[in-house]
């Protein structure tokens, strides 16, 4: 009965750490950005960036 000898904090820190990880992976596939998202809202800045430019007076 000579079993491995398991630092029980070790484990527990483990443990909590690969929970975090587990949740932290579900929150990004939650509220991450699709790259069509991330597209879209780069073209609606260039094409705000645009008209501002053209409605910019030369001096």
């Amino acid at each position: 009965m000579t079993g491995e000898v398991v630092n029980l904090a070790k484990a527990r820190k483990a443990r909590d750490k690969a929970a975090a990880e587990r949740e932290a992976a579900a929150n990004r596939a939650r509220h991450g950005r699709t790259r069509a998202q991330k597209a879209r809202d780069a073209a609606g800045e260039e094409q705000r960036r645009k008209l501002l430019d053209q409605a910019r007076r030369e001096e």
